[in-house]
Formats: C-alpha cells, structure tokens, sequence
C-alpha cells in the first residue's frame, strides 16, 4: 500500500467491519492512528500504525471467500465462546468470519470472508438476498401448509416476508427466504404444530452447497466471486 487510503476503507478491508461501521467507530474515538484520535478524514498508508481496542490492525492483502459445509453440532461463535465453534473444528489459512449464522442443530453451506464490507452487503435484511434450505419435519405436510408458509407467519413479533416454498416428499419441502430472523423456519414450522427433524441450507446467492462433504471447505472460483460481487453492488 503506497498511497494513502481512507481510514474506513482500511479497516473495511482488514476485515473488522463494513465501511459504515467503520465511520461509526471512528466517530465515536475507538479508532487510534498513529497515536492519535482517528477522524473522520483521517487517512493512512503503508507506515501507519491503527490501533482498535488496542490491537494493531492490518489491511488484508489476500481477501478470499470460503464455502463450508457446516455439521450438525457445530457452532457459530468464536472459538474463545464455545468448544463446539467451527473454528475449533477447522483451521482456516486465513482469518475469516462467518457471514451469517447457522444454529447448531442445522447444517449445510456456511460462507467465510475476510472481507467485511462484502459480509455486511450480503447480511443486510433490505437487500433480500436468497437462502435456500431443504428441510424434513416430523409428520406428514400438505398443500394448505405449503400455503400458510409461503405468505407469511406471525413470529417475534413481526410477519414474515412471504418466500418461495415446494414441498419435496410427503414430510420434507425446499423453502427459499430473503430474510434472517433468528431461527426462522424452525419457528415457522412450530407456529403451524410442526417440528423440525432436519434443516440444511443449499444455496446463498448464486453460491451453492453441491457436493461439498461436512466438515470441508473451498475457496470460492474466480466466477463464482465475480457474479457474487455483481449481485451485491446490484443491489
């Protein structure tokens, strides 16, 4: 890095948060370059030194995308929080973050980046972005709950966004959601007298699970990064 970059835009690509996180960060003081109090304006280059909660930060210089095929059991949090996290399961080449959560009884495609402001752009409820999920309950469904599921569900306080939903088997159905409330299809189900017994994600964005064994991951290709991106700054 020879010339000098705003400070969002580094931090954004180091990986602590997204771009407008970062203004908000350095408003409020957290944020010290070279020993001093960060702004706004402020700007750095390939001799500073920035400090966050007293930790050096340092710009990514390779930003990469995995896909991981999470396991039953797992879970994501830092390793630190729990014994079960994925971090304690797989060790990635470089520092990444999850984009997204999956809870500990679901499994499927889980995407890790460094890249904070992409993360951020993909998480964002307004942009809804599609998850796809597969998912198995415990007694037979039929066309009205197919219906009921499709046009919105009363939970936490709020009604669902209506979605995408096809019922695969005499207990099972795909459902596609453009949004991420937490444990939202297992509360879907239980609204209708339904449990869930099996819940795996296939697909985020144009990015697919595919045959990609639990407990593994990739590095997302050129192509797949490429249209990933498009479909964000899309938005």
């Amino acid at each position: 890095m020879s010339e000098n970059i705003r400070l969002n835009k580094y931090l954004s690509e180091a990986g602590v948060c997204s771009r407008r996180q970062a203004d908000e960060l350095i408003n409020n003081g957290e944020i010290i370059v070279d020993g001093e109090i960060a702004t706004l304006g402020t700007k750095v280059n390939h001799g500073s030194v920035v400090l966050y909660k007293g930790k050096k930060i340092t710009r990514k210089s390779n930003i990469v995308i995995y896909a991981y095929n999470k396991p039953v059991g797992q879970v994501c949090t830092s390793k630190e929080a729990d014994r079960d996290s994925i971090f304690n399961s797989i060790e990635f080449p470089e520092k990444v973050n999850y984009v997204g959560r999956l809870d500990k009884d679901s499994s499927g495609l889980l995407l890790l980046t460094n890249d904070g402001e992409l993360s951020n752009s993909i998480q964002k409820a307004r942009n809804n972005h599609e998850k796809e999920y597969h998912v198995r309950v415990n007694k037979d469904i039929d066309a009205m709950f197919i219906e009921k599921m499709s046009n919105g569900v009363p939970i936490l306080d709020t009604v669902t966004k209506k979605c995408k939903v096809e019922k695969t088997g005499t207990r099972s159905f795909r459902i596609i959601l453009t949004q991420g409330l937490n444990r939202q299809i297992r509360r879907m189900c239980d609204y209708f007298g339904y449990r869930v017994v099996h819940l795996k994600r296939v697909r985020v964005m144009n990015i697919k699970l595919g045959d990609l064994r639990p407990g593994a991951f990739r590095q997302l290709t050129n192509e797949e990064e490429n249209r990933l991106r498009s479909l964000v700054k899309g938005e």
